[in-house]
């Protein structure tokens, strides 16, 4: 039996296969389709810390490919399947919004598909914080009404959610739907805003910032989602649960500047711009269900995050 990782070479997905690996000798297979979404090289980096290692195996294959799924699932029999893959970001949801929902809600349901048919013991859902949308109680509780979703990106990530409760509810697929919030750390994407404010400020560069700063986020560093995620494996009572995976202390993205300057000993050159379409004003995760559930509790104070995300940059971008 093993463990399929969706997105596994992408930036939560590499650092969830390392946490894996000392703590099962399963087979884990590591599946991604390099997309160009992002430079692939960096995703081919990530994926290169397992090319020695005899446990994963790294498989280039879409899996919005339902027939490909199908064979995947009966060639490994997964007891356990961990779905982080997805197009991700908001903004670029609204410019295009079709890949999208091919990506996240026809993938997803390729997934689900090729699990009724090869039973599995569990099967995590990587959602959004952005399922909450306009009009949601803050902070965000999983089980109080959810508003309008702002963004294409936010929409699929719930329209994933509902397909997997309904195959739990019509087929027994063990569903678990986990909404990570701000997700940091070393390997960040680099279309994310964290990774542009840090190039920017870094190499003297205007920093573009949309509406007056106030924004909140609720930034999770990837080892505490990471820790929410093994923990869901296993856990009892979470099947057909909905459940946060965020830090519960939202950052204003101006607090987010001045931080990165502290940490990098510069300023930044900002270049204030027009609020866009499709940000949420605030992120905010209460948290009191997944530490019920999951025993889950934030470790990473922000600070200490962000002076290691700094550092990773700093030597990530060094050595290339």
């Amino acid at each position: 039996m093993s463990i399929l990782v969706t997105g596994g070479a992408g930036f939560i997905g590499s650092h969830f296969i390392q946490r894996l690996l000392p703590q099962t000798s399963d087979p884990i297979v590591c599946l991604d389709n390099f997309n160009d979404y992002y430079d692939p090289a960096l995703k081919r980096t990530n994926a290169a810390a397992f090319d020695d290692v005899d446990q994963v195996t790294v498989v280039e294959q879409s899996f919005c490919d339902a027939p490909a799924m199908q064979q995947l699932f009966a060639q490994h029999q997964f007891r356990q399947v961990v779905h982080l893959g997805a197009y991700a970001g908001v903004r670029p949801s609204v410019a295009n919004p079709f890949i999208y929902q091919q990506a996240n809600v026809q993938g997803t349901l390729s997934l689900l598909e090729a699990a009724r048919e090869h039973p599995v013991e569990r099967f995590l859902l990587a959602s959004s914080s952005t399922v909450y949308g306009s009009g949601a109680a803050v902070p965000f509780s999983e089980d109080a009404p959810l508003g309008i979703p702002m963004s294409p990106y936010g929409a699929t990530k719930r329209a994933a959610e509902l397909l997997g409760l309904t195959y739990y509810d019509l087929h027994q697929v063990p569903v678990v739907c986990l909404r990570p919030f701000s997700v940091y750390g070393p390997r960040l994407r680099p279309d994310l805003a964290m990774t542009i404010f840090t190039d920017a400020i870094e190499n003297g560069k205007t920093l573009p910032v949309f509406g007056d700063g106030t924004i909140r986020r609720d930034f999770t560093h990837v080892a505490d989602i990471c820790d929410g995620l093994t923990a869901a494996m296993t856990a009892d009572g979470v099947v057909g649960e909905t459940i946060n995976l965020g830090h519960s202390e939202p950052i204003e993205v101006r607090a987010l500047i001045a931080g990165l300057e502290e940490a990098l000993g510069k300023t930044a050159n900002i270049d204030w711009q027009p609020e866009k379409p499709g940000d949420m004003p605030i992120t905010f995760a209460n948290l009191e269900k997944a530490e019920r559930l999951l025993g889950y509790r934030p470790k990473v104070e922000f600070r200490e995050g962000l002076r290691e995300y700094v550092d990773w940059f700093r030597s990530y971008h060094a050595a290339i």
